[in-house]
């Protein structure tokens, strides 16, 4: 009887110490989150309508443009879907973002790209750096495209900006 006392107390201790540090730990956790986002870290989270600006990487101008709608999710991954090429020819763009400092980002993306029979022609990536404004409503980022082959060939390159809104 003393035998299963004392098992039945060391569980239930052992029980309530896993729980203890779990707790400290999430608190821990989300103290550290909530530094972060308040030094800027999290604040891009969310999903954000943006206008991209294909552009002439010397001079910068405007080569054409349109719409995109791009997701920053909690742990550093995106998605990016845009109205630049029919979605029949490529996949959504699947990426990831980080924190730089203040209101700086930076995020790449890729995706794959078809033909209108629907063989694979090869992907893309993109990489912006983005500045978030003080409201946390609107960013504005610029960066460059790489063109790849089916055979990871790079074949050419790009570059472009965008303008954002967050998503209500």
């Amino acid at each position: 009887m003393k035998r299963n006392f004392v098992k039945i107390i060391s569980g239930t201790i052992l029980t309530l110490a896993v729980i203890s540090a779990a707790a400290f730990g999430i608190a821990y956790g989300q103290e550290e989150n909530k530094a972060e986002f308040q030094n800027g870290g999290g604040r891009l989270e969310g999903t954000w309508n943006a206008r991209v600006a294909i552009t002439n990487c010397q001079t910068g101008a405007e080569i054409r443009s349109f719409a995109s709608i791009g997701t920053f999710m909690s742990g550093g991954t995106m998605l990016d879907s845009t109205s630049g090429m029919a979605q029949a020819l490529k996949t959504p763009g699947h990426g990831v973002w980080s924190h730089l400092a203040g209101n700086t980002y930076k995020f790449a993306f890729k995706s794959f790209s078809f033909d209108a029979a629907g063989v694979f022609t090869g992907w893309t990536i993109i990489r912006h750096e983005a500045v978030l404004n003080s409201k946390g409503d609107e960013y504005a980022s610029s960066g460059t495209a790489e063109f790849y082959a089916p055979n990871g060939t790079l074949t050419g390159t790009g570059c472009s900006s965008t303008t954002a809104e967050r998503f209500q």
